[in-house]
């Protein structure tokens, strides 16, 4: 019989199971659950795992994991090894040996649960789903004759001894020239006090990775001086008074939901036993105070995110040449002396055991299982699991996409539901039964010479789908975007005010940025002191600053010029080509010559917008280093403000164009606008121009989405099978090499240049196209909510397996994004506003229905009101008064036998024998005066609502307020309890050997 104890600090409860060796016993067996009475009752339980070692003469062994003794850590492992086959232990031999040794480390089971529990940092959390799948792993190490460091050896996460674990890899080719930078740099790491290996490539032995490993002192005095918070105390939480009345209630609630199934969005903690987390008070680490952290560990205490974001801390400051702006690792990286440097994933993400019944294997694998694969799309992100792994500023990332897509939900419902609306109203919609039965309505040509005269009931189908888009709902959808674009960033801020505080980034501030190196190597001759560090630093001058932010203010509007360019080439291919097609030769493509138009036209617009999207990168990329920011956030500020601007107007210029100026300038028959003199500006559908609007974001937005997860996802995964096809094909397909990990990790992508950019970037257009044009098409937020779904997988599967580990970074909150959000919200009202008054005939329908129906007066406005609204919607046109260049073909005797003398055209227009031949009838005007009403009214009223909400809704919840108010008062009281704790023992100590000493406090 064989016994293993482990003690952490918050668990109460302990576990013992007994195993024996694999050769006679190859299966492990549980025994019964053993309380102790003098450790309180918790959660979690302690865990007491067989291994072969033992007690000899009654001296117990401890050891540290992988192989050293840790008693400051508190992590005993106690080995027992009995002179028989088998033997009794006694438990309260044991436990009064753990009380002896613990009161060395100072650990006071009195107080075991209020000071000693484990927290979410600690990745001593990561063990296996279930005491047998350890067990059984162990029993194949002893039958293998595997230690632990031998183990260490073959998974490529440690040196070549076993014992050091990797923070950070290096790598560079020994082809290279710069090797005397290097070697200055090298050696200079090694006097930090960094643990340094070389190793070269398998594949390759002119590539070099440099392993560096940072031992507990130095990671302890960089903690200290990065400030980096650490848990010291698990959190106490305080429940609520409860009554007997609401106890009963609760009862019978919890009986009934017994019935019901069970949260299924939320992960299964139980069968994952490494998603429970604890929390813990946390302040900034410090050696003089350690005694007051929760260490179970030393070597997992920093947990590797961590480590190796204190790494790279060091590799920053380090110089590879004499002169005080020779330093730096992002130097090196950029002349060419490394050609990479990545922190280690944790092994790899798959396993041949099940998660469910031999737990993860490593954090990668916990991740792959519940985050990055496919089958738990509908289930919960594991937020503070992809902030332990990637970090702060990754996890508010997926946090806000998370949130986003959440708040997705009630938008697309009431969006659907919209459509729907229109779907079941269809049959009782008057203005469309008008348009299908007005056989005897022909409407006049809408292209020059060869587009026929047409029956207005030719476009029924048209006026049904329009309907689906523009129907008595459409006023209350663009309302509710409105406000649900205010409630989703109001509630953003409470969300990711509870994410700071629960990450500790409330009182977080970011250090004082290094200047970059472009920055530097500009503007050395001229220095100033810095009025924070008070030392000197390079100075731009003012005049300077503002010539080149001239400069690129001039580029940004050039290139802005570049799209209004495309979009006039765009608007003549539209002219040009409904001609065309109205003389092609199937009879379905000329009977339907406006919608073959409008699509062809949006997929060119599609091409163009990607082709100019690669050109935008680069001319954003020139100007930013033109201006020459100080600090690489303001250079990111300054590139995400001019991308931002370049692809949303490239993106949205053409859907500007078809909602506000699509047929609104083109005359009327007789006397039409032409462009250049030469080319009839296009006119609107019969049935309105918001089907060619519906039909643009609809292609936009589908092509664009299904373009960006395509090149997020296949274009890495294309990549990283070229690379493993050309590594086959230089050693043979039959010669299977295991690869160590910082080999696999180097030949995974890295990631983009510009961090988090490209994903934030395709958020924010498409949150502007889910709202700025959604009065035009209620189902933009369904297509948005569907494509996040997706989303969130995508990106979870690309950061977790295509991608090499980025470094794990800290950030408050969203940056410069929050304010392109409330920008985009405040242009929604504005836009939505003038689609619903300009764009959609709601407000002609309504002056109809109030002034010149069959019910005006009366203060009605059904259906039955509408009668009649599409004839006092089309004007009459003599068609001998055609211009000669526009006259038709057709005479239009195929309709009834005799050449037309008449056709209608949309327009509130005199007829032709007036006193004033085709000029505005009164109804224009009262129309017109109506949408500029309708727009500053929708605009005042959202912006009041929008504001008032605003006001209403509380950046801080208020439990939230209540829970840092008591946190900093626990503090108070557990720092002052701990200080006295710590002056009483030195005055009883100093009592005990005799020394004198002055009188103190206490």
């Amino acid at each position: 019989m064989c016994l293993s104890l482990s003690i952490h600090g918050a668990e109460k409860r302990l576990q013992i199971h007994q195993r024996r060796s694999v050769a006679s016993h190859p299966e492990s067996r549980r025994l019964p659950v053993v309380r102790h009475s003098s450790l309180p009752p918790g959660r979690r339980s302690i865990k007491m795992e067989a291994s072969s070692s033992g007690i000899t003469n009654g001296k117990t062994k401890v050891f540290h994991p992988e192989g050293g003794v840790d008693l400051q850590g508190y992590q005993l492992d106690m080995q027992i090894l009995p002179d028989g086959p088998k033997s009794d232990v006694d438990f309260s031999e044991i436990l009064n040996a753990i009380q002896e040794m613990a009161k060395d480390v100072n650990i006071l089971f009195d107080e075991l649960e209020a000071v000693n529990s484990p927290c979410k940092d600690d990745d001593s959390l990561l063990h296996p789903g279930n005491l047998t799948s350890t067990s059984d792993d162990a029993s194949r190490l002893e039958a293998g004759g595997e230690t632990m460091p031998e183990r260490n050896k073959s998974n490529g996460l440690y040196f070549r001894d076993g014992k050091c674990r990797i923070d950070y890899i290096l790598v560079y080719r020994k082809s290279n020239p710069q090797t005397e930078k290097r070697e200055v740099f090298e050696r200079n790491i090694r006097a930090e006090g960094l643990h340094m290996e070389k190793e070269s490539s398998i594949i390759n032995s002119d590539i070099i990775f440099v392993k560096l490993h940072a031992p507990w002192e130095v990671l302890g005095r960089y903690a200290e001086q990065m400030n980096v918070r650490m848990p010291f105390r698990r959190k106490i939480y305080y429940l609520p008074r409860r009554y007997k009345f609401m106890s009963r209630i609760d009862k019978q609630i919890s009986s009934f939901r017994r019935w019901l199934p069970k949260k299924p969005m939320r992960l299964d903690k139980e069968t994952l036993p490494d998603l429970e987390e604890n929390d813990c008070y946390t302040a900034p680490f410090s050696q003089q105070r350690i005694h007051h952290f929760i260490i179970h560990n030393k070597d997992t205490f920093f947990n590797n995110a961590t480590r190796s974001r204190i790494v790279h801390h060091i590799l920053q400051r380090i110089k590879y040449e004499e002169g005080k702006n020779k330093i730096g690792l992002n130097r090196l990286l950029t002349n060419g002396s490394y050609e990479a440097a990545f922190p280690l994933h944790e092994g790899g993400y798959r396993s041949k055991n099940s998660i469910r019944t031999h737990g993860a294997e490593n954090h990668r694998h916990l991740l792959y299982e519940c985050w990055a694969s496919w089958g738990v799309w509908y289930k919960y992100q594991p937020l503070d699991l992809v902030r332990r792994y990637f970090g702060e500023k990754i996890g508010l990332y997926f946090a806000w996409l998370g949130w986003y897509t959440g708040m997705l939900f009630p938008a697309a419902f009431i969006g659907l539901f919209v459509f729907l609306y229109g779907v079941i109203t269809l049959d009782h919609c008057q203005v469309s039964k008008e348009v299908c039965q007005a056989t005897d309505i022909i409407m006049c040509p809408v292209c020059d010479k060869y587009c026929p005269f047409m029956r207005l009931s030719d476009s029924c189908v048209y006026a049904k789908v329009t309907h689906l888009f523009d129907n008595g709902a459409t006023v209350f959808f663009a309302v509710f975007m409105a406000v649900w674009a205010t409630v989703f960033l109001e509630f953003w801020k409470r969300r990711r005010a509870v994410i700071a505080y629960d990450w500790d980034l409330i009182d977080w501030e970011e250090e004082e940025e290094e200047i970059r190196p472009q920055f530097e190597a500009k503007y050395s001759k001229k220095e100033r002191m810095n009025p924070i560090s008070g030392k000197p630093e390079p100075y731009q001058a003012f005049a300077d600053k503002c010539s080149r932010l001239v400069v690129s203010a001039s580029g940004i509007f050039f290139m802005i010029c570049v799209v209004i360019a495309a979009v006039f080439g765009i608007v003549i291919y539209r002219v040009v080509t409904v001609s065309t097609f109205a003389a092609f030769k199937w009879a379905l493509i000329r009977n339907n010559s406006q919608v073959a138009t409008t699509g062809t036209a949006v997929c060119i617009n599609f091409c163009i917008i990607m082709l100019l999207n690669v050109l935008y990168e680069k001319v954003a990329l020139l100007l930013t280093n033109l201006e020459q920011p100080r600090t690489e956030s303001e250079w990111e500020n300054s590139f995400t403000l001019k991308m931002f601007l370049f692809q949303f107007v490239n993106l949205n210029s053409s859907t500007f164009y078809i909602a506000f100026f699509l047929g609104r300038f083109t005359g009327h028959p007789g006397a039409y606008l032409r462009l250049i003199n030469r080319w009839r500006l296009e006119e609107c559908h019969p049935s309105g121009c918001l089907i060619d609007l519906c039909m643009q974001m609809g292609i936009i937005m589908v092509l664009k989405q299904t373009w960006n997860n395509f090149m997020e996802l296949g274009y890495p995964l294309i990549q990283n099978w070229w690379t493993r096809r050309k590594v086959r094909q230089e050693h043979g397909p039959e010669r299977k090499i295991s690869f160590p990990q910082w080999e696999k990790d180097y030949n995974l992508q890295p990631m983009n240049a510009y961090g988090l950019f490209d994903e934030y970037l395709e958020m924010i257009l498409q949150f502007g196209f889910t709202t700025i044009f959604v009065a035009a098409f209620p189902l933009a937020p369904l297509l948005a909510l569907l494509n996040n779904i997706i989303e969130i997988r995508l990106d979870a599967y690309k950061f977790v397996t295509q991608w090499r580990r980025p470094l794990a970074s800290r950030a408050k909150d969203i940056g410069i994004w929050y304010g392109i959000l409330e920008g985009i919200g405040i242009l929604s009202v504005i836009t939505n506003a003038f689609v619903i008054a300009i764009t959609s005939d709601f407000i002609p329908r309504l002056v109809y229905a109030y002034k010149y129906g069959p019910c005006a007066g009366q203060g009605e406005a059904g259906q039955k009101c509408m009668v009649g609204y599409v004839n006092a919607s089309l004007s009459v046109f003599r068609i001998s008064d055609f211009e000669n260049r526009s006259e038709p073909e057709s005479d239009g005797s195929e309709f009834s036998g005799t050449p037309l003398k008449y056709c209608r055209y949309r327009d509130y227009r005199d007829p032709p024998h007036s006193l004033v031949p085709y000029g505005y009838t009164l109804q224009f005007w009262h129309v017109l005066a109506a949408r500029l009403a309708f727009i500053i009214v929708f605009e005042h009223l959202v912006f009041c609502i929008k504001h008032l909400i605003s006001y209403l809704i509380p950046d801080l919840p208020k439990d939230l307020r209540d829970r840092m108010r008591r946190e900093k008062y626990l503090i108070q009281e557990m720092m002052y309890e701990a200080e006295l704790e710590r002056l009483q023992k030195e005055r009883k100590e100093r009592k005990k050997n005799g020394k004198a000493h002055h009188n103190e406090w206490p």
